[in-house]
C-alpha cells in the first residue's frame, strides 16, 4: 500500500484515464465511484493496484467511511496524493436556471471537493506527530476557473470558487509541506462533447435565448473535434504530480493560443464581440 493515491470520479472520462495512468505507473489507486459496477473495468485491468471506494462526493458520511477504510488498508503508510476530479456541468441561461441547479452544481464541484479534502488531509500528513513525506493535492479545475463562458454560469462559478479555495488551501498547508496544485484544462475529448449528450429543457429551447443556446451547443460540440484526448491529459497530470518543484497552477490545452491565451489576455470587450458574433450567427 505504498505510493497510494486517491482519485475521485473515476467511472468515466478524465477520471477513468487518470486512474489508468497512475495505476500503470505503479501507484496504488483508490478511485471513487458511485456504483461498484462502474469500477469493474479498472479492477479487471489493474487487479493488483486499483481499489474502488463507493461514495458520492455529496454523501459526507460515505466519504468519512471511505477514509476509515483507506486508513485501515494503509496500515500506517501515508497517502502520496489526492486528486479531486469529480465534477458536473450545469448549462443554460442564468436568468432561466432554477436556483436548485446552481446548488447542485456547487454541491458536487465545490462542497464535495472541500469535504473530500478535509477528510483525507490527515492521511496526507496534516496531523500532529506526522514524520513521513507529506502528500500532494491536485484539484482539477478548468479554463472556466479563470474565464467566463456564456450559458455556463453555474459551472464557471464553481470552478472560479475551486481556484480561490485552492489558493487559500495551498498557503495554509505550506507549513506541513503538502503542496496544492491547480490544473485547469481547456477542452478534453470525453463524451460530454457529443451534441446528443447536451440536454436542453423545452423552456429554454422556446425562450428568448433559444437561438443563442443552439449556436452555443453547436460551438461546444465542434470544439470537441480539436480537444485533447483524455489519456494524453492524464499522462500530463502524472508528469506534473511527479515534478520535484511543481508550479501552483497549470493550464493544459491542445489549442493553447485559441482556447487559453486569447480569451484570457485579450481585452474583455474584444472577446465579448467575438462571442456575440458566434452566438448570433
Amino acid at each position: 500500500m505504498k505510493n497510494a493515491i486517491i482519485i475521485t470520479g473515476v467511472s468515466t472520462g478524465i477520471g477513468f484515464e487518470l486512474a489508468k495512468s497512475f495505476a500503470k505507473k505503479g501507484y496504488q489507486v483508490f478511485g471513487s465511484v458511485r456504483k461498484l459496477a462502474d469500477a469493474e473495468g479498472l479492477m479487471d485491468e489493474f487487479p493488483d493496484n486499483f481499489l474502488p471506494l463507493v461514495f458520492d462526493v455529496t454523501d459526507y458520511n460515505a466519504i468519512e467511511a471511505a477514509a476509515e477504510e483507506v486508513k485501515l488498508l494503509l496500515k500506517g503508510e501515508p497517502l502520496v496524493g489526492l486528486i479531486n476530479n469529480s465534477g458536473i456541468a450545469v448549462t443554460g441561461p442564468l436568468m432561466q436556471l432554477p436556483i436548485d441547479d446552481f446548488k447542485r452544481q456547487f454541491e458536487v464541484n465545490l462542497f464535495g471537493l472541500i469535504k473530500v479534502t478535509q477528510t483525507f488531509l490527515p492521511l496526507l500528513g496534516a496531523m500532529e506527530g506526522f514524520n513521513g513525506n507529506p502528500g500532494r493535492i491536485i484539484n482539477i479545475s478548468s479554463a472556466a476557473g479563470q474565464i467566463g463562458f456564456p450559458f455556463l454560469a453555474p459551472y464557471c462559478g464553481s470552478k472560479h470558487a475551486v481556484e480561490g479555495i485552492s489558493e487559500s488551501l495551498r498557503r495554509e498547508l505550506m507549513h506541513v509541506g503538502i503542496k496544492v496544485i491547480i490544473i485547469g484544462p481547456t477542452a478534453i475529448k470525453t463524451p460530454i462533447w457529443e451534441k446528443e449528450g447536451i440536454e436542453v429543457p423545452d423552456f429554454i429551447k422556446n425562450g428568448i435565448f433559444a437561438k443563442q443556446v443552439a449556436n452555443f451547443i453547436y460551438m461546444f460540440s465542434k470544439s470537441g473535434d480539436k480537444a485533447m484526448p483524455a489519456n494524453e491529459f492524464a499522462q500530463k497530470v502524472v508528469s506534473i504530480f511527479e515534478k520535484n518543484k511543481p508550479k501552483a497552477r497549470y493550464a493544459i490545452s491542445a489549442n493553447r493560443v485559441e482556447e487559453w491565451l486569447m480569451p484570457r489576455y485579450m481585452p474583455a470587450e474584444t472577446v465579448d464581440k467575438g462571442i456575440a458574433k458566434m452566438l448570433n450567427r
